[in-house]
């Protein structure tokens, strides 16, 4: 069963509303890391609500409460994408039917039925509140693609990182051409808060397990922010001291707070109880992800420039290269319980494991070009992989002759379980801590999709999905 953030999502598509109205290309960026563009739709987010209130009657022995019969209300179902004819019907609770082609507006009171069917697509089916009116849009997903697109929606200037609170609750995203960072209800794609960081847009969020306290980077200042999340409001703000702080990490046991300083070449320590810079560790040519060993004693460091992996002792300080691929290793995730990290080698298109026990450093499997962002299921069976696709030949701030693409790969075998044409850039990406949620960002598209995942038992038995089948929509 889903949470209720599930629940919400499918109502939400009643109470959101989301209009695809054309192309952004972006503005120039910061980023300095190989990466794909492409031109792709952007979303908006509106929404509009009807309620029917009850009324209290009473008289001097009793009280009864009369909800009044439901009051008709305008809505409006588009489906997406919008060029694949499809049939829309809407039921009212009295059977009454309403039919069009790709959209249809209506008028309607009380609990409405909407299905949207195509050739080729899987039909999907939602029950609409009496309260919920206004734009409905509906987005349909190929029939042989198992994870299911719920909601889309525009965000600010090039969304870097997304990242859902450990509840649920709350989709934060790093906007690294904006102000600072935007928070959104990942159910209907409304816009909650955003918060303005001083002088430059930001990189990356994390957050604590208990989800009180988040930690957003800032490369252009080389500055960490503490965040209380249920104020959202900047609490402490930690100097790196390096130069273009990017990717952090928490200590298993939270006392430790870890930032790659991607100029000047080390890591820097932080510890929470004060607030103080502890150390500078050096390390590997262009730092960038990080990742613990389950006990905490060890630094797994992804190295961007020459695609090292180095592994710091962070009882002595010291880092080594253990492994060197020649590429580009740029993320990392860990699965403490296995005694595994995974690893996104840019330049190479393949994902690597590491042995924290044995420091042997294997090959899963290979990607789709580009493999930036990565990300693991609670219970560390499915590996989620975005792709930015092949770069522009005259610059990857401009439009690629490909999609970007989200795959998902079994841990154990590296076999692909299914995937998801993106739009330009798929950069950020996170899985919800329940693991029935999915969010990427289209860096260039301002954009952001969050999609719904089978259980990982379902995709293992699975025939593959759209492993095969997706490839031929990447190439423009």
């Amino acid at each position: 069963m889903k949470p209720a953030f599930g629940q919400a999502a499918l109502a939400a598509l009643a109470l959101g509303a989301l209009s695809l109205i054309g192309y952004a290309t972006g503005s120039p960026l910061v980023e300095a890391e190989s990466a794909e563009a492409a031109d792709a739709s952007s979303a908006t987010t509106a929404a509009a609500q009807l309620s029917s209130a009850p009324i209290i009657s009473r008289s001097s022995d009793t009280t009864t409460t009369t909800r009044l019969p439901d009051r008709p209300r305008d809505l409006s179902v588009v489906v997406y994408p919008s060029d694949v004819n499809a049939t829309v019907t809407i039921t009212d609770q009295d059977g009454d039917v309403a039919t069009g082609s790709g959209s249809v507006e209506t008028r309607m009171a009380g609990v409405v039925t909407l299905e949207a069917t195509a050739e080729g697509w899987r039909p999907e089916n939602q029950v609409i509140p009496a309260e919920a009116a206004g734009r409905i849009e509906v987005f349909l997903d190929p029939r042989d693609q198992l994870i299911d697109r719920q909601m889309v929606f525009t965000t600010g200037s090039a969304p870097k990182q997304v990242a859902f609170t450990p509840d649920g609750e709350e989709l934060w995203v790093t906007l690294l051409a904006g102000t600072g960072l935007e928070i959104y209800n990942p159910a209907n794609g409304e816009l909650l808060d955003d918060l303005d960081l001083p002088e430059a847009g930001s990189v990356e969020v994390i957050f604590d397990r208990a989800g009180t306290r988040a930690w957003v980077s800032q490369m252009e200042t080389a500055t960490v922010y503490e965040i209380d999340v249920a104020e959202r409001r900047v609490v402490r703000t930690l100097e790196t001291g390096g130069s273009w702080t990017k990717v952090m990490a928490l200590s298993p046991d939270e006392s430790r707070l870890w930032a790659s300083n991607w100029v000047s070449n080390d890591i820097s320590e932080f510890d929470l109880a004060t607030g103080s810079l502890t150390r500078r560790i050096p390390t590997v040519t262009t730092p960038r992800g990080l990742a613990t060993d389950a006990q905490g004693t060890r630094l797994y460091v992804a190295g961007y420039d020459t695609g090292e992996v180095a592994v710091v002792d962070l009882d002595s300080g010291e880092s080594r290269v253990i492994h060197h691929t020649g590429g580009a290793m740029r993320h990392m995730v860990a699965d403490p319980a296995a005694g595994l990290i995974y690893a996104s080698d840019m330049a190479r298109d393949v994902i690597l494991t590491i042995d924290t026990d044995t420091e042997e450093i294997s090959e899963l499997t290979g990607t789709d070009r580009l493999p930036n962002t990565i990300d693991i299921t609670p219970d560390g069976r499915i590996l989620a992989v975005s792709n930015r696709g092949t770069n522009n030949p005259e610059s990857y701030y401009q439009p690629g002759p490909e999609w970007g693409s989200i795959i998902l790969l079994d841990t154990a075998t590296g076999n692909m379980l299914d995937a998801i044409v993106g739009g330009n850039q798929p950069t950020g990406l996170d899985i919800s801590d329940d693991g029935n949620w999915l969010a990427y960002s289209d860096f260039l598209d301002n954009r952001v999709t969050v999609v719904s995942l089978p259980a990982s038992h379902e995709l293992l038995s699975a025939d593959g999905g759209r492993s095969d089948s997706y490839r031929a929509e990447i190439t423009k």
